[in-house]
């Protein structure tokens, strides 16, 4: 760890400095309160109440929040309160806040497999650049952030780090009581792609598994960003998996915007985010993400958050990483257990402490609440009125959920780097097989996801297969999840055949049994290898080894055309997106437009 640490340092020296400058001329020299004229300010304050007077004086501290609330998306619902209640914890310090700004929350779980998905990754941009347009105004000294699924709380991470002389702090709303068994909910899922059950009976199974408000329970890209802010120390400690609408959650919020008043610009504990991100944080997410089994998504988010702070990290630090990481929680779908059980048997207090205790962490970085990620290792509860901190247990509560360093469920990271004549990609093993970590069989090519389920409907694919999606990525896109995908080659897998998938584009936070190459780079639209392949090709995806080869003789390899790129189809806002499709960089530097525009 301390390798690969050290070797993001070096490789960040300058970038990282360019950084620090930044924000360091931001505090001393940029756009704030006391530099705006009588009618800034005055337009600055004008609709804040009660408020009015402390804010025109310049006197207490201004708590900008930056909301990604809307009634549509369940983990999102329960934020609709928080401003007016964060507007009355900040009083209770002496100091005041205001709603800077809302950004788009975007939810993969109703786009996924529409036209709408290929929004979903851009999506994580247009919330950074909102972010941004937010933080602008110079009203404020501190920040928090209330954001908690797919692309929303890295973008507002990366928004808010361009800002990141002000110290910010993320709230989190907490995940909704578990229902249906996720196991159940596949189950007839894969009844559903086999035509045995009808859409009442599967309409019936995913409401009884997605029934109220609070983050879906299994443990997809938003409870892995949960994780990861809890790794990097920027929420407060203990508070990612706690139930919206409890006194609780209630408390936590509480305790963080008393926190923020502490640590923000005017306070007596001064912590800008831009010096609490810096490359030991981003290790930490990393070996998070590794340790339980986390989101394929961030090994696309990951380096993009780092970039916005300077900092250049890459698969090869992730896969080096991922050698020597324990995997020691098992969540659906590495597991039977949903994210509620995860935090009954210890949760993230729990991990924080054995990696720490393994020396798999660093504990020595700058958190939002006090001196240590140490200080992390300890779940909050309640005592009267009130929220305190206890350590965190000193033995797993259910060792079929979480397990000690020393006896994991696998003794490495559920992560791999492939390589290869077909470019650079990603496979997630901690749910896999071990006997399915290597398929060697002839390829069916597409470009379209849909087409795939025709042709398995259609009897097709009832072989040894792999089935290839390209032109999927950033460019070509959008680069959608195919989370579409999983029941028919679950099927398929059920049945006897050995099945893998190969594409440049994403699969979704959820990966499960199925090995998937994914996020191939470079894409297909921009002349990576995976345009070269034709149907009845034999290719080798090998997690063990780290192979993703096209088994076809290199003089005719070398010798084929690429295949043309389908013409990307226009309607529900697709069109809006042609200049991030055009200047979106590679999937391992992130497959950001703004950033690779912006010379980051």
């Amino acid at each position: 760890m301390a390798k690969v640490t050290d070797r993001i340092v070096a490789r960040s020296a300058s970038s990282r400095a360019a950084y620090l400058d930044l924000i360091d001329r931001a505090r001393a020299q940029g756009l704030n309160r006391p530099k705006l004229s009588c009618g800034n300010l005055a337009h600055g304050f004008a609709a804040a109440g009660e408020d009015k007077p402390l804010i025109r004086a310049g006197a207490a501290m201004n708590i900008g929040i930056v909301t990604a609330y809307n009634d549509m998306l369940s983990a999102h619902q329960p934020y609709g309160r928080y401003p007016e209640l964060i507007k009355v914890f900040a009083r209770e310090v002496g100091a005041t806040a205001q709603v800077a700004g809302g950004v788009p929350a975007m939810c993969d779980g109703v786009t996924q497999g529409q036209a709408s998905m290929e929004l979903s990754l851009f999506s994580r941009d247009t919330i950074a650049m909102s972010t941004a347009i937010a933080l602008s105004h110079g009203m404020f000294e501190s920040t928090l952030l209330l954001g908690i699924c797919d692309k929303i709380v890295p973008g507002l991470l990366i928004g808010s780090l361009r800002f990141g002389h002000l110290p910010t702090i993320l709230v989190p709303s907490g995940p909704m009581p578990s229902g249906l068994a996720n196991k159940e909910k596949v189950r007839i899922r894969q009844l559903y792609a086999e035509g045995k059950v009808g859409r009442d009976e599967l309409l019936e199974s995913e409401s009884a598994s997605y029934h109220s408000a609070g983050t879906c329970t299994f443990y997809g890209t938003a409870n892995s960003n949960q994780m990861m802010m809890e790794m990097m120390g920027l929420h407060m400690p203990g508070s990612s998996f706690v139930l919206p609408g409890t006194k609780l959650r209630q408390e936590l919020t509480r305790a963080a915007t008393h926190r923020i008043a502490q640590i923000g610009w005017k306070g007596d504990d001064y912590r800008p985010l831009g010096h609490c991100v810096d490359e030991k944080a981003i290790v930490n997410a990393v070996v998070g993400l590794l340790a339980t089994g986390g989101s394929t998504n961030h090994v696309i988010h990951l380096p993009a958050i780092a970039r916005a702070a300077g900092i250049h990290l890459d698969w090869d630090d992730m896969d080096e990483l991922s050698r020597v990481v324990p995997l020691i929680a098992s969540v659906y779908p590495n597991g039977a257990g949903d994210v509620n059980l995860f935090a009954s048997a210890g949760g993230m207090p729990y991990v924080i402490r054995e990696l720490l205790g393994a020396g798999l962490a660093h504990s020595d970085i700058r958190t939002v609440y006090g001196a240590s990620l140490a200080e992390g290792a300890q779940q909050p509860v309640l005592d009267g009125e009130t929220v305190r901190w206890e350590p965190a247990p000193e033995t797993s509560g259910d060792d079929r959920m979480l397990r000690p360093a020393s006896a994991p469920f696998q003794p490495e990271g559920g992560l791999r780097l492939l390589t290869g004549n077909l470019g650079r990609g990603t496979i997630k093993v901690s749910a896999v097989e071990r006997s399915r970590w290597t398929i060697e069989a002839p390829v069916r090519v597409f470009s379209d996801q849909d087409d795939v389920i025709t042709a398995f409907k259609a009897g097709e694919l009832e072989r040894d297969v792999i089935v290839v999606v390209r032109f999927q990525g950033p460019a070509a896109n959008g680069m959608p999840e195919l989370h579409k995908l999983t029941p028919p080659l679950g099927v398929l897998q059920d049945r006897g055949f050995r099945v893998a998938l190969v594409t440049d584009g994403r699969m979704s936070g959820a990966s499960g049994k199925v090995p998937a190459a994914i996020h191939v780079t470079p894409e297909a639209k921009h002349g990576g290898p995976l345009a070269k392949l034709r149907d009845g090709d034999v290719v080798r995806v090998c997690a063990e080894t780290g192979e993703l080869v096209a088994l076809v003789p290199s003089a005719e390899w070398d010798a084929r055309e690429d295949a043309p790129a389908p013409i990307q189809a226009m309607g529900v806002g697709r069109e809006l997106f042609a200049m991030m499709r055009a200047n979106a960089d590679g999937a391992e530097r992130g497959g950001s437009a703004m950033l690779a525009m912006a010379g980051l």
